[in-house]
């Protein structure tokens, strides 16, 4: 079931597409704070997004080029302002298709699914695993904290996915272990610590202090705090 994630302000309009493209069958949700768009789009992970123009607080450009930050799904601009310019900065800004208002739901349940059939038939969705401010895709391994890249090594890489696709579980310095080196035995349990210190000191510069926190005698934990 594709996710569709839509970002409009008018409540009505939201609430009418909602409705239709539920009756359609997609999982559906609709943003409800404009001041964090990126963070509920991070956590619901959607295949496409339906992203008005005008918005409060930041613009659907805005936004739009903070998510082509971490991820490639497909883009739909809803705009009433449908003339050559808005179109031009729509496809600039990381958009990939515009919708004028007032628009028919079928024209819109047409578009989505010719987007979604461009977008995934060839491939699978991207994953995103998200908290508090952290973003990490696993369909191309990049890591991104409130919209700027940090470079991860692999064995970071696979301890942040762990913990997040873990997030509010303890995970146990075994299982951590097993992930980095397919096994628990014969490896020197300073050398998970040497790598869980240095994910946090990066951790640490980009923003999160306190990110990964310890559970003495049991593991470590990433907890979302809430957007």
């Amino acid at each position: 079931m594709y996710r569709i994630f839509i970002v409009e302000d008018d409540g009505v309009i939201a609430a009418a597409v909602r409705r239709h493209l539920e009756s359609w069958g997609y999982q559906v949700a609709c943003a409800q704070r404009f001041d964090a768009v990126l963070a509920e789009f991070a956590a619901f992970d959607p295949q496409l997004v339906l992203l008005d123009i005008s918005l409060p607080f930041f613009n659907g450009y805005h936004w739009c080029q903070e998510i082509r930050k971490i991820s490639q799904v497909p883009v739909l601009f809803l705009t009433s302002a449908s003339d050559n310019m808005n179109v031009v900065m729509a496809m600039q800004m990381g958009g990939d298709d515009l919708l004028a208002k007032p628009f028919d739901l079928q024209v819109l349940s047409a578009k989505v699914q010719a987007m979604l059939r461009r977008a995934y038939d060839f491939g699978a969705a991207p994953t995103l695993l998200s908290c508090g401010g952290a973003v990490l895709n696993l369909s191309n391994g990049t890591f991104h904290v409130h919209g700027q890249r940090v470079e991860l090594t692999k064995n970071e890489n696979k301890l942040l996915q762990l913990l997040l696709e873990k997030k509010g579980q303890i995970v146990s310095r075994d299982a951590m272990m097993t992930a980095l080196w397919e096994s628990d035995s014969f490896v020197d349990e300073n050398t998970l610590s040497v790598n869980v210190n240095r994910l946090r000191r990066k951790l640490d510069a980009a923003g999160l202090p306190d990110f990964i926190h310890t559970r003495k005698g049991a593991g470590y934990l990433v907890e979302d705090a809430g957007v």
